[in-house]
């Protein structure tokens, strides 16, 4: 009985959940520090672009998690949905996909200069 009251308790969160727009996709953490193109060593530099690479592939499955998320809460709902809870939804997702997509610019952006400091730096003459 205690399962049935757990597996009932479970299924209403989870549609509390999806209908409340809560997350289950847990954004990734950008790098903690990138090298500095100045002083940097080539392993290093190295470094820093496996923690982008690294970043880039945790957001990419972050991104398909909110579609998936996106997408089992509108057919949580099926026909019911209403125009203006649709509409709630996919504002929530896109907000939230913009935002990952922004700060994984930033980031690649960022150390993309640090590449071009490295290697002027490093350039021969």
């Amino acid at each position: 009985m205690k399962l049935i009251y757990a597996a009932t308790a479970l299924a209403a969160l989870a549609a509390f959940t999806a209908s409340t727009g809560f997350a289950a996709c847990t954004a990734p953490t950008p790098p903690q520090s990138l090298p500095d193109g100045k002083t940097a060593t080539l392993q290093e530099m190295l470094a820093g672009k496996k923690s982008v690479d690294a970043f880039n592939v945790a957001t990419n499955a972050y991104l398909d998690c909110l579609k998936t998320e996106h997408e089992t809460a509108l057919a949580a709902d099926g026909p019911k949905v209403s125009d203006e809870e649709k509409a709630k939804l996919d504002k929530a997702e896109t907000s939230r996909h913009n935002a990952a997509v922004d700060q994984l610019h930033q980031v690649a952006d960022h150390f993309n200069e640090q590449i071009r400091v490295f290697k002027s730096k490093n350039a021969k003459s």
